[in-house]
Parts: structure tokens; sequence; C-alpha cells
């Protein structure tokens, strides 16, 4: 039976598990079988020349070809990568038709962004339904794009990857800027003086006013972001009504759904190539330690669910016998009846099987008493107080668990950045006491890599650290990680304990539902028989 149980997970679904009998020559055996949950996956980026990034690049990825990046000169050839199974470029009318070609479209924005650290693109990428045939993918991206970016004059690059390993996603560039009338780019924002109330523009004290910046196009508003989420939703759950798959995804978050879990980190490309290659990253065990308390905590959940729910039946059951004695049962006195219940059933078995079925009970209920002795339970609504004492120290802990992973994954942007900065600060140094002009941008073409890194890395840094901070803590923010580390393994432990606290419940729940249903009088048996029929 075990390779019902083992069915291969896909790695676009999450999977749950249940119980279910299987028929096999006229006899019936419990098997569990997994049960395919589609899930939600659509992540927003912007390619960063600030961060060491290229729009040609990032197009040539993305789509599989050789493109030649005229900003810096650096070709990016990837036209040996597989798994790129379409890719499409989508114009406003008013683009030029030349940006149908990848490379101009892309060498174009390149070449009007003259900063470096411009935003070149933005970009998405969201998986695809694997219920939808090819064709239906492309359609249901083609249908996305245009009414969502391309009507609202954006020019759209997007490309289709799946290698067969059953994970087909799309890659989805946008171009950030507006284009005019003639089909040439145009300022995404502007400045604008503050004015005081006498409409009067306000001095600062270096001299010069105050401005505001003022987007011009409403594309750069975080209200998008919820809005093309709910949209990838929505067009796909359409697709997959007509395509006549039960299967639906929804964009919401956990919280907003009501599922109380510890979000996972993100990876990122170095991480992911370092994973792929069997090297262990501190993102990578995260991660990994986040989801396996996810599962236990889910799991815990469950159970709890499980034991308030039987809970309230019997005291709904209770309250709706009048001829039932108005105190609560002793469950001591249930426990033994559930011991005799199964003696009585093992009667009919050998002498030998009622000796080891009978000394098996006997461990049961051994157990059962000591749990219920040392928590101080007597009665169900005793044992309905434990269940919700578990239940609250189960979610201590977890909050407890999110309070440190989020300090975590900040402790982990810090050292990153904290590091990169350490590395290439030298470098950066050295371009500085370069005078002259052309051999110090000669030396920034060259090093433009590790001076991208640093200075992304210093403007990070002064984004987080308090005002007058002079040296980098690397080694304080090294040892709290590792004691967050730990106390993440401790309080793990405890979770663990947590759960076989609630296994042990649902083996006194066990014992006493049995008990209660060999007390009921048998015409009520028959009648409740009856009634499930």
């Amino acid at each position: 039976m075990r390779r019902f149980a083992a069915i291969p997970a896909h790695p676009q679904k999450q999977y749950t598990r249940r119980w279910r009998l299987y028929c096999f020559c006229g006899f019936y055996y419990p098997i569990r079988e997994v049960i395919p949950i589609a899930i939600y996956h659509w992540n927003i980026g912007i390619v960063s020349r600030g961060k060491g990034k290229s729009a040609v690049a990032a197009a040539a990825y993305r789509s599989g070809e050789k493109l030649t990046n005229e900003w810096d000169g650096m070709t990016h050839d990837y036209t040996r990568k597989g798994g790129v199974a379409h890719t499409e470029i989508m114009l406003p009318p008013h683009a030029p038709p030349s940006f149908a070609d990848r490379s101009t479209l892309w060498n174009s924005v390149e070449l009007y962004e003259k900063a470096g650290n411009a935003q070149l693109a933005r970009e998405i990428d969201a998986a695809l339904p694997i219920e939808l045939s090819r064709e239906e993918q492309i359609r249901l991206v083609r249908e996305y794009c245009s009414s969502q970016f391309v009507s609202r004059g954006m020019c759209v690059d997007f490309a289709i990857h799946d290698t067969d390993s059953g994970n087909p996603h799309c890659h989805i560039m946008l171009t950030m800027h507006p284009l005019d009338g003639r089909g040439a780019w145009a300022a995404k924002s502007k400045k604008e003086y503050d004015l005081d109330e006498n409409g009067e523009r306000i001095r600062l004290p270096s001299g010069r006013y105050k401005t505001h910046k003022v987007d011009l196009t409403g594309w750069n508003s975080q209200e998008n972001a919820l809005v093309w989420r709910k949209a990838w939703a929505d067009i796909s759950n359409d697709y997959l009504e007509r395509a006549g798959s039960p299967e639906r995804i929804d964009h919401r978050s956990n919280a907003e759904r009501g599922i109380d879990e510890i979000p996972t980190v993100h990876m990122g490309v170095a991480a992911c190539q370092m994973e792929k290659k069997g090297i262990a990253t501190e993102k990578g065990e995260l991660n990994r330690s986040i989801q396996k308390t996810n599962r236990l905590i889910r799991e815990i959940r469950a159970q709890i669910g499980k034991l308030k729910e039987w809970i309230a039946d019997l005291f709904k059951a209770r309250e709706t016998a009048p001829e039932q004695p108005p105190q609560s049962p002793n469950l001591a006195n249930l426990l033994m009846k559930y011991l005799s219940v199964q003696r009585e059933k093992s009667r009919k078995y050998s002498q030998s099987w009622q000796q080891q079925h009978t000394a098996d009970e006997l461990k049961t209920i051994a157990a059962a008493v000591n749990h219920l002795s040392e928590h101080s339970i007597s009665t169900l609504d005793e044992l309905d107080a434990s269940i919700s004492s578990v239940s609250d120290k189960a979610y201590s802990i977890r909050e407890g668990m999110k309070t440190a992973e989020r300090r975590m994954k900040e402790l982990q942007k810090l050292l990153e950045h904290g590091r990169n900065y350490q590395t290439y600060k030298p470098i950066q140094d050295e371009y500085r006491q370069i005078r002259w002009k052309g051999k110090q941008e000669k030396f920034a073409e060259a090093r433009r890599a590790e001076l991208t890194l640093w200075d992304a890395a210093n403007r990070y840094l002064h984004a987080n650290l308090p005002k007058g901070t002079k040296s980098l803590p690397i080694a304080e923010w090294e040892k709290e990680y590792a004691t967050l580390s730990g106390q993440r393994t401790a309080e793990y432990a405890k979770l663990k304990e947590t759960r076989a606290e609630v296994a042990e419940l649902h083996n006194i729940r066990k014992c006493v539902d049995i008990a209660l249903k060999a007390d009921q009088p048998e015409q009520t048996r028959t009648r409740r028989h009856e009634q499930e029929r």
C-alpha cells in the first residue's frame, strides 16, 4: 500500500493527504491519497541598473536570444538556454513599429536612461495553470497583458518557459516610460515646487527651493500591484472555468485568507543557483525551517479543530438529552468503560490475540490516565479547557517564531549588504582616487558590477541604519542571527511537544467516544444509524 501513499507531488501545486478505502479483491484497505490544491504565484520586481541589472540582458535571458547592449557594449548570449516555449512583443498603437524587434526596444530603453541607478523595466513572473493547453496559456497571457498594460500605453515583452518539469510560467517585461504621440520616450515624472500658505516657493537652507516629484503615468502606484495581482487570478480562473477545470487560484495573502502562517523568504537568483548545485544557503535553510514549521502548525491547528468540534458535539448532545445527568461524565470511568468494551469485542478471537490486544489497550489507557493525571483533567469540561490551553500554547509559540523569523529576514539583508559594502569598498575608494576622467570611466566600465553592488549596499545601509553609524556591526548581526536561530530550534522542539500532547488528546477522544457510544441505549444507536443512512 505504500505506493498509493507516496504519490509524487507536482512542483506547481500544494498537496494535502486524506484517508480513503481502497477495494482490492473484495477487501477494503485504508490508504492515504494525495489531493492537489491549486496555488497562486505572481511576483513583481524592477530591473534596475543600480542593482547591476540590464534590460537587454534580462530580455535576452527570458527570450533565449543573443542581444548586445549598446549602452555598455556587453553581449548576452542565451541561445543555448532551453525551455523557452513562446516569446512575443505587444505594443500600444502609437509605439514605433521598430520596437517589435526585441533588441531595438530594449536598447532604446537603455540609451534613453542616463543614470547609473536607473530603473529600466518592470518585470512580472507568474505560474501558468497546468490544466490549460499551451495555446490557452498563450491566450491567457495575451489577454492579461493587453487589458492591464498595453491598454495603458506600456510596451510588453513576454516569454513562456516550460522545461517539462511541471512548472510552466511566464515572464512579462514592461517599459516604465510613456511614449508621446510621435512614438518618442517621454518623462514618467516631473518636479513641482512646494508652496507655503501665501503661494510662495519654500526656500531651503541650502538656497534651493523645496520640490516634490509628481508621477505622470500612475504606473508606479502601489495600488497597481494589488489590481494586477487580482486581475491575474480573475483571468486565470476564467480560463480554467472555460476549460472545464475545477481548479481555482486565489490572489489573496495568507493573512487575508485567514491562514496564519510564517511567509517564506525570497531566495533570489544567486541563492537559487547555489541551491540547485547542492550548496546550502542561509536563505535556503531558513525557508526549509519555515516550511517545516508551517506544516507542523497546520497539523496542530487541524487536530485541535477536530477536538473542539467533537467536544462541542458532546456538549450539544448532553443539553438535548434531559434524561442524562447534568454533571460532566468522569473521564476515568469512561476509560474503564472503553477497556471493558474492547475486552468484550476481543472474545471472538483467539486467546493469544486477546492477550496481545489487551496489553496494547492497557498501554493506551495507561498513557491516557497519566496524561489526565498530569494535567488535572477529570471531566469533559476540564478536557475542553485543556484543549483550549494547548491551542493557546501552540499559537503563542507560533507568534514568537514569527517575530524571530521577521528579524532573521532583516538580519539576512543587513548581512548581505554589509558584506558587499566591506568587500567592494576598496574598489570604490580606488575609483574615487582616479583623477583623470577617461581613466576613471575605463575603470568604472571594467569594474561596473562591483561598483554597482557597493552602491546598492551603500544606499540600503544608509536607509536602514541609524544616522551617525560609523562602523558596520556585522559580528553583532551574525551573533544575533545565531541566537535567533537557536531560539527558533528550541521553539520548534516545543511545537513538536505540543503536537505530541494533541496526539494524546486524540487518543483520549477515541477512547471516550467508544465508551459514550457503548453507554447509549440500543434504540438510540439504531435510530442514529437509520438517520445516517
